[in-house]
């Protein structure tokens, strides 16, 4: 996040896009709904009308995977109507001209042919942000998981610049991160192409400055493979061993049927996790690691702040540290990795990452502190770029719009999305664990429209097959005023019935996300 969750609340105007807020980051969206209630407005642009539409100014409903369109067509009003801060965009920015050619043809009327959104909701949306003092924008994966994933949210960006609303309090891009400490994995370089801080493995003074603090020669200057290519070479036969830590990918990865046949081909699979899982049961061998409340350490939230860890529970017999497993295996390679804590490792993340160089264990013994925090003396940053951004002047992008992969045609006439609900964490690793989430939660559903219900002569509770290109699964019918006409939502959480046997795993060519949000499906009554 460029700003913080509280300072979301100071903002005149919020845009949430492509986030079920309140189900996916229901502690986050309190901060939106008491804006709400502090008279400040609230746009939620989603295929559905999730909960926290209930609670909008306005509710847009574009066509899955239309989201540069809507996005373009904002800035052609808001450039049409000379409502952009051209003294920021003169200042701050570069390449403006490039994006206004390319804006210039989404004209509200062609974008509401292609998202459906109404020319005048467009326009009158378009006015409201770009005449709010400060506006934030809130995204989460709604917008990632597209093959175009990347221009969406540098589209997003485009948007927030143009009228001025980066590096002020009540402003920003904001993506909200899907799980726990993934900000904080990303900054420990937990990326193929980059060490800590995102410092680059092909830069090789960067790659000098970790060779000596490592006592290491000759450390690699490629970059290594993201998640998912790895698990196409495994299909192809490239990769023999995979490792694998806090993942269960056999609910979560796209086109399951094609990924158990990627497990399928490996030669070695080492899986470490706190509880067994769909993809434990595959592993040659499974290394119990301790859970959050049995470790100290830190950990980096959405926002960007590092925070303290502290060790609430004695782990079971037999379940070890994560770094603890990982040294014990560096040792056995022939590298003696060895540290006497998670003090120690702070100490070690503070000395080679620049951006954590100021958090220091006894600084955050009592609150947590904002990256970029250079030195000690530091007070962190809770806001980005409030001067100038990391590469100098902020550069417009100037993208057209990208259709899905994937059509709907006469056999498969449905557009499928799929995302998560309040009682379930991801792939129900723990949650399916905990009694009164299964009561609330406890399968797996197909949320339909009344009037694609009605069509079908279908209702609530009735058993469909629900076939894609990929895969077939069985679940019960959920009518509901959330879906609209065309449009299907599943839960991925359920093994038992799991959406991503149905999804696209088609990646976005830059961060290799695959377009879960968009696949065709059929639906039928199950015999």
């Amino acid at each position: 996040m460029t700003n913080t969750i509280a300072d979301i609340e100071t903002s005149d105007l919020i845009l949430v896009a492509g986030s079920n807020t309140t189900e996916n980051h229901p502690v986050l969206s309190t901060f939106i709904k008491r804006a709400v209630l502090k008279g400040k407005k609230l746009v939620v642009i989603d295929p559905r009308f999730v909960k926290l539409a209930n609670h909008a100014t306005t509710w847009l409903r574009p066509n899955p995977g239309t989201d540069i369109v809507w996005i373009n067509g904002l800035m052609h009003v808001i450039i049409k109507e000379d409502l952009h801060d051209n003294p920021f965009i003169a200042d701050r920015t570069e390449n403006f001209d490039a994006l206004k050619d390319v804006v210039a043809s989404y004209t509200p009327e062609r974008v509401e042919e292609i998202t459906g959104i109404p020319a005048q909701d467009i326009i009158e949306v378009a006015r409201e942000f770009a005449k709010a003092t400060a506006a934030s924008i809130c995204y989460c994966m709604g917008i990632t998981q597209h093959t175009c994933g990347t221009d969406n949210v540098k589209s997003l960006a485009n948007l927030s610049m143009l009228c001025g609303h980066l590096g002020k309090p009540g402003g920003g891009v904001n993506p909200l991160r899907g799980q726990n400490n993934v900000q904080g994995a990303c900054d420990m370089g937990g990326l193929p192409n980059v060490y800590t801080a995102y410092q680059a493995v092909t830069n090789e003074d960067i790659r000098k400055k970790y060779e000596a603090a490592w006592n290491v020669l000759d450390m690699p200057a490629k970059p290594g493979l993201p998640v998912t290519e790895m698990i196409e070479k495994a299909y192809e036969g490239e990769l023999k061993s995979l490792y694998i830590m806090g993942e269960n990918p056999m609910v979560s990865d796209p086109d399951l049927n094609h990924a158990e046949k990627a497990f399928s081909n490996l030669e070695f699979l080492v899986v470490q996790d706190i509880f067994e899982t769909e993809t434990t049961a595959l592993a040659d061998v499974v290394f119990p690691a301790c859970c959050w409340a049995e470790k100290d350490g830190t950990f980096a939230n959405t926002e960007r702040r590092v925070q303290r860890v502290r060790k609430a529970v004695e782990p079971p017999e037999g379940a070890k540290l994560d770094w603890e497993i990982l040294c014990e295996i560096a040792k056995r390679m022939g590298y003696d990795m060895t540290y006497e804590n998670s003090h120690e490792i702070s100490r070690e993340i503070c000395a080679v990452t620049p951006s954590y160089r100021g958090i220091t264990w006894e600084r955050i013994e009592k609150g947590g502190i904002a990256w970029p925090c250079p030195d000690e003396s530091h007070p962190g940053t809770p806001i980005l770029h409030t001067t100038q951004f990391t590469r100098g002047k902020g550069l417009f992008h100037a993208i057209e719009h990208q259709p899905p992969a994937e059509q709907t045609d006469a056999e498969y006439p449905y557009v499928l999305t799929t995302g998560r609900v309040l009682y379930h964490y991801h792939t129900r690793t723990m949650t399916s664990r905990t009694e009164g989430l299964n009561v609330m939660s406890p399968e797996c559903f197909v949320e339909i429209s009344h009037n694609d219900a009605k069509k079908m002569g279908l209702g609530t509770g009735d058993v469909v097959n629900v076939s894609s290109r990929r895969g077939k699964i069985s679940a019960k019918l959920k009518v509901s005023y959330k879906a609209v006409d065309g449009t299907i939502f599943m839960p991925f959480h359920f093994a038992q019935a799991a959406a991503n046997r149905l999804t696209n795993a088609k990646l976005d060519p830059v961060a290799k996300i695959p377009e879960l949000k968009v696949c065709a499906i059929n639906i039928e009554p199950a015999a």
